[in-house]
């Protein structure tokens, strides 16, 4: 049995998992601050990933396939985390996030659509002005109605992230269109698009307090939609969209 402490989103946690390799997995997040909860996946969490791979699977037209307790268990652990963060101001959001001139940019949109190419094309026109947090999966951490978006380890088939973190400035949500254009998004527009993109809860007292950080997180940030078609100009006018021109 592992037993350690690792911090995400400024928020240290217990795990207590059968598999080394899940403890060298969270490697660059262990800890030594006292943890404010536990996580310690069961038999039953690993047959309920299990099922839920199984039913993605099928929805995807995949054939079915069984997984390792280890890939298992690794997803369990992500998500009991991605629960319990809830309890602590934290949202696990799924996109591609990163760091513009010491700014975050957190790009979501429905599997497939191009986040990860998008993240790409910031990284290519702008050089060392951007780093990447996370491609896949950050969290976004809101403290006194401030929102600032932190890297995980879960980062997509790419694996592109690191244990940083920036202020939050916007939050994207990308479409693919034959032209590129940006314009702002309002809350009332914006709310039922994030929250697909956001963990969701089937305890619903829990999801009644995600709606509520989604909310203020929506408070707190520029929220934009991004049609694009995946040309390096796509970034350019992301940015100039959002920024006003390049100084």
């Amino acid at each position: 049995m592992e037993d350690f402490v690792v911090e995400l989103a400024g928020v240290p946690c217990r795990i207590k998992c059968r598999f080394t390799a899940n403890r060298d997995f969270l490697k660059d997040y262990l800890s030594e601050r006292a943890p404010l909860f536990t996580v310690e996946p069961t038999d039953e969490d690993l047959r309920r990933m299990q099922t839920n791979f199984d039913l993605m699977n099928e929805a995807g037209g995949i054939p079915a396939r069984s997984y390792s307790d280890r890939f298992l268990e690794n997803n369990a652990i992500h998500e009991l985390i991605a629960e319990k963060m809830t309890e602590h101001g934290v949202l696990l959001m799924h996109g591609s996030a990163l760091c513009m001139d010491g700014e975050g940019y957190v790009f979501t949109a429905a599997s497939g659509t191009g986040k990860s190419t998008h993240a790409r094309l910031w990284r290519e026109l702008f050089g060392d002005r951007v780093t990447m947090i996370n491609d896949d999966k950050p969290l976004i951490r809101i403290a006194g109605g401030t929102p600032t978006v932190y890297g995980t380890p879960w980062d997509g088939k790419h694996h592109l992230s690191r244990n940083a973190s920036a202020p939050l400035k916007a939050v994207i949500w990308l479409t693919r269109d034959e032209t590129n254009h940006i314009e702002r998004m309002g809350k009332a527009d914006a709310f039922p698009v994030i929250i697909k993109q956001i963990y969701r809860s089937s305890d619903p007292v829990r999801m009644i307090r995600i709606m509520e950080l989604e909310k203020v997180l929506l408070d707190s940030v520029d929220l934009y939609r991004l049609g694009c078609n995946m040309s390096p100009e796509a970034a350019m006018t992301a940015w100039r969209g959002m920024n006003g021109q390049i100084s």
